[in-house]
């Protein structure tokens, strides 16, 4: 499984640890930016980047976006198809998460964690399996029917 990871510049700093943190545990991941610190940079275009990515690719891919707060970044990854992103703030949401939503985009606040708390709820989120329970199973075929739904709409 491919680790998508992006930040802009008030994650830049968390997301090159988290980056080293596991590839040292042995998880593929590609950089999709922020290649350098720049307090100009825009969330918006990172969180799309790697949005994209996981979208075209649910199978074999997750996302891992930083900002400040962590909302931003959800905003926008949700806004593509198939993605379930999650603003995620402790190794508990992190497991529920994946556990019972199936969430292929996990969303950090940088501005409230730390290292070891990062890595601690990447680590989580990503060894996590979805549990398949059918109440679980149930709902996600809902929301892709509002997803569906809501598309359509669009058009």
């Amino acid at each position: 499984m491919v680790v998508y990871l992006g930040a802009d510049h008030r994650g830049f700093e968390l997301k090159e640890f988290l980056k080293g943190a596991l590839a040292r545990r042995g998880y593929p991941v590609v950089d999709l930016g922020a290649a350098a610190y720049d307090e100009s940079d825009d969330y918006t275009d990172i969180a799309a980047a790697a949005a994209e990515k996981v979208s075209a690719n649910v199978e074999t891919s997750r996302g891992i976006l930083l900002c400040g707060s962590g909302v931003g970044v959800s905003v926008v990854a949700n806004k593509f198809p198939n993605i379930r992103a999650a603003q995620v703030g402790s190794p508990d949401q992190a497991f529920d998460s994946r556990n019972d939503d199936n969430a292929n985009v996990l969303c950090l606040g940088a501005n409230y964690l730390d290292g070891a708390a990062a890595e601690k709820i990447a680590v989580t989120w990503l060894a996590t399996p979805f549990s398949k329970e059918p109440r679980f199973v149930r709902r996600l075929q809902k929301l892709t029917q509002i997803e569906a739904e809501t598309l359509r709409l669009r058009e």
